[in-house]
């Protein structure tokens, strides 16, 4: 029987998929659609996020190429972020996501629902 590649805790793809499919990780890019953010926007913007998976989400998607951190020589501080033209390629993506739970929602709480009730 052959496996998934996929399902090979070792294959490159398994490891992007990982990244771009977790929740913070398709909060940020989504979020990030209309243009550059402070941190402090993002957190705002994202409910339920802790400061520090935020952070960590942050830092692992400018690791892998997909949004850029800008630090302005100002004070206090200020950081931008924003996405990459790689970032960009995957608004497509996380767009149809949204409108799949949009328009599924109903169906999915149903099945719960039905689920639960067994």
């Amino acid at each position: 029987m052959e496996t998934s590649v996929y399902a090979d805790k070792g294959c490159p793809s398994r490891k992007v998929l990982d990244r771009i499919g977790d929740t913070w990780s398709v909060m940020v890019v989504g979020s990030l659609a209309d243009g550059p953010m402070r941190y402090t926007e993002l957190a705002r913007r994202i409910s339920g996020v802790s400061p520090k998976m935020l952070t960590q989400t942050l830092r692992t998607l400018e690791r892998d190429g997909l949004l850029t951190r800008t630090v302005h020589a100002v004070v206090p501080p200020r950081v931008d972020y924003e996405l990459t033209g790689l970032g960009r390629s995957l608004l497509t993506l996380v767009d149809g996501l949204r409108l799949w739970a949009e328009t599924h929602i109903d169906e999915v709480t149903e099945a719960q629902a039905a689920y639960d009730a067994r």
